[in-house]
């Protein structure tokens, strides 16, 4: 059981060699690999404002046009915030009625064609989508002409608020 000096120092000197050989030959198959089927996002990124008070007191000559789209439950109110209301469009059996919204805002761009700034005020719950949907709509009008679709910008600034509550309960 008890080994002697002598017998327990056979040790060899021989260095051992390090074989990364495989390794390599996979981190060269590995990396191309990765590279080419890695998918690079975009990530597009919108600057927003809030929307300044409604309540400051403004002077009659000094009242220029202030777009305002109001998104409800069942409409979209479209106005300015000194005039008041410019046009309703009601829900229809699809939903909201974009197209309708997007030839409103057309005529207010021809009307009003140095405002770029509008300002979107939504009601309590109104789904993301529908608020995504209603900045493409205010942002970019789209045209066919010619069987090709032409983008022109309507009110590329948005600012986001809350929609005033609505009176009556209607």
């Amino acid at each position: 059981m008890i080994r002697s000096r002598r017998g327990g120092r056979h040790h060899r000197k021989d260095t051992a060699e390090l074989n990364i050989t495989a390794f390599m030959n996979l981190m060269v198959i590995l990396v191309p690999f990765l590279l080419i089927t890695a998918v690079f996002s975009r990530l597009a990124i919108l600057e927003l404002n809030l929307p300044g008070s409604s309540s400051e007191p403004v002077d009659p000559q000094e009242q220029v046009f202030q777009l305002e789209v109001i998104v409800r439950q069942d409409k979209i109110e479209v106005g300015d915030r000194n005039q008041g209301l410019l046009g309703v469009y009601p829900n229809g059996d699809d939903g909201y009625d974009y197209d309708a919204l997007s030839t409103k805002l057309s005529e207010l761009k021809k009307r009003y064609p140095e405002k770029s700034d509008a300002s979107i005020l939504l009601e309590q719950d109104i789904p993301y989508d529908t608020l995504v949907q209603v900045m493409d709509t205010v942002r970019v009008a789209e045209a066919v002409e010619e069987e090709s679709v032409v983008r022109s910008d309507l009110f590329p600034n948005i600012s986001i608020g809350d929609a005033p509550v609505m009176d009556g309960g209607a």
